[in-house]
């Protein structure tokens, strides 16, 4: 069937505009921008980077072959805190592609009780729809803007027309408050030899100036609000699914008459308010459906971690096992393509990109079913961090935690500094109790700082005021974490 010249040509400046996206990014590019967030996994990278050069290929490739070019699935195998959610969220942000996490144990066969698989992919394209919203949204924002300041305009100086008074031009859907005597409008002193509706305009246009100088925020108008009018809706008798749930609150709720409520608020809340209505009518709904479905199918990525969790370690047997033997079997006909129908319209899961994740501490990668294991062909073995992986996580990352702590204490005037002595006594200290107590991975540091400045954080700013310096030590390290370390007892109760 031939597609209409419209569909054609959008369908054609969609790829080209994706391309174009995709085409700054080579694969040591990439693996440079994860660099600058994870340390370590360098094979990690590597794959992933070459996945998502990948989708720029198959969209440059010939036609003929674009279809046919299905995504290599990536499985990712290593303990707790090495970075395998941070990678694939990385990813996503980079090729600014609609990005889901699920945890595999959430979901359940069809028939028990609980979320189905399917639900990933419409929280997918929800992702997708409020990118693209957001993107069409700056594009309008300019005319928006403009839109809405001459509607504060009208309620605070109502325009007038030739051969119109005030009291023939009302506004039907807002309204001014005076507050007191100060904020009633002077207008300019009578000029006999100019009409009324241009000394209006005059002290309009002064009044524009000072909305745009921020000389009026604070002053309060009354605006009506669309009120949403969705109802709640139980289903008594049998199960319901996800879409039809959905369809059958929005068919109800557009049957429903719309409502308004009057607020009185200030300017500055006003046009936030207004601008996001505004910016919503300035869009079009239909086109944001159908480039959000467009990039879902061919950008999106779906993390599914604890994938381990639904591995039947135990061979076979009853119980929860059957249901987590029919997850995988539910998640097979999406992994490797079929059509999910979402309130926006079907999506085709052929092309997203699946990326699991799971320690598999009690089961191994052979427990899940050989079909389920086809789908995910890369597999990519995470390293345990070790201790200058930990000095590493300390000093280099641009969202390290000793960067966090300095931006905390930053905000209440206190400079915040660490002696490289120190990094290096952290690290050591949380990888002894990583290898002594339970090995979380790089989330040991969280626990570590905490104990570490909780003390400093608690005194400021009664104790350490503004324009103080504090400065971690070596010795302070030692000091404040020796506890950790030597009671061991205590120690396996602290994440």
């Amino acid at each position: 069937m031939k597609l209409p010249t419209f569909l054609r040509l959008f369908c054609k400046n969609f790829i080209a505009f994706m391309s174009s996206q995709l085409d700054k990014l080579t694969p040591r590019e990439i693996v440079a921008e994860l660099d600058k967030y994870i340390i370590g996994q360098h094979d990690a990278k590597r794959n992933v980077a070459i996945a998502l050069r990948n989708r720029w290929r198959r969209m440059n490739s010939i036609p003929e072959m674009q279809k046919e070019i299905i995504p290599n699935n990536i499985l990712m195998i290593g303990a707790t805190g090495v970075g395998k959610t941070e990678i694939a969220r990385r990813l996503a942000k980079i090729a600014n592609a609609p990005f889901v996490k699920v945890e595999a144990s959430k979901f359940t066969e069809v028939g028990y009780v609980g979320r189905d698989v399917e639900s990933m992919v419409r929280d997918l394209v929800e992702q997708a729809v409020n990118m693209v919203k957001s993107a069409k949204k700056e594009e309008v924002k300019q005319k928006a803007q403009e839109i809405v300041e001459d509607m504060i305009l009208d309620v605070l100086i109502p325009p007038m027309y030739p051969n119109t008074s005030f009291q023939n031009t009302p506004r039907a859907n807002v309204g001014f408050e005076i507050k007191d005597d100060n904020d009633v409008v002077q207008p300019p002193p009578p000029v006999t030899s100019m009409p009324d509706h241009e000394l209006n305009e005059r002290t309009r246009n002064r009044f524009r100036e000072k909305l745009k100088a921020g000389e009026l925020e604070n002053r309060k108008i009354e605006i009506d609000m669309q009120s949403s009018s969705s109802p709640n809706i139980g289903v008594m008798g049998g199960p319901i699914d996800d879409v039809s749930m959905m369809n059958l609150q929005e068919m109800l709720g557009n049957m429903m008459p719309k409502r308004s409520k009057k607020r009185k608020l200030t300017i500055a809340d006003a046009r936030k308010i207004l601008l996001e209505e505004e910016a919503a009518k300035l869009i079009d709904m239909d086109e944001v459906k159908e480039e959000a479905i467009r990039k879902a199918e061919d950008l999106g990525i779906i993390f599914i971690d604890e994938i381990d969790k639904i591995a039947n370690s135990g061979g076979k047997g009853g119980g929860p096992d059957v249901s987590r033997e029919g997850v995988q079997r539910d998640l097979l006909p999406i992994v490797e393509g079929s059509t999910v129908n979402t309130k926006y319209g079907p999506i085709k899961t052929d092309h997203i990109l699946f990326v699991a994740a799971g320690a598999f501490h009690v089961s191994k990668p052979s427990d899940l079913i050989p079909e389920l294991q086809g789908r995910f062909p890369i597999r990519v073995e995470l390293q345990s961090l070790t201790e200058d992986d930990f000095y590493l996580i300390l000093k280099e990352p641009r969202n390290s935690l000793t960067r966090q702590y300095h931006a905390l204490m930053e905000a209440e005037g206190v400079e915040l500094s660490f002696q490289d002595e120190a990094l290096r006594e952290i690290a050591k200290l949380a990888f002894t109790i990583n290898s002594d107590v339970e090995n979380i991975g790089a989330r040991r540091l969280q626990t570590v700082m905490s104990t570490l400045l909780n003390d400093f954080m608690f005194d400021i700013p009664d104790v350490i005021g503004a324009n103080a310096h504090v400065v971690v030590t070596k010795e302070l390290v030692q000091e404040r974490l020796s506890g950790l370390v030597k009671n061991r007892d205590l120690s396996q109760y602290i994440l």
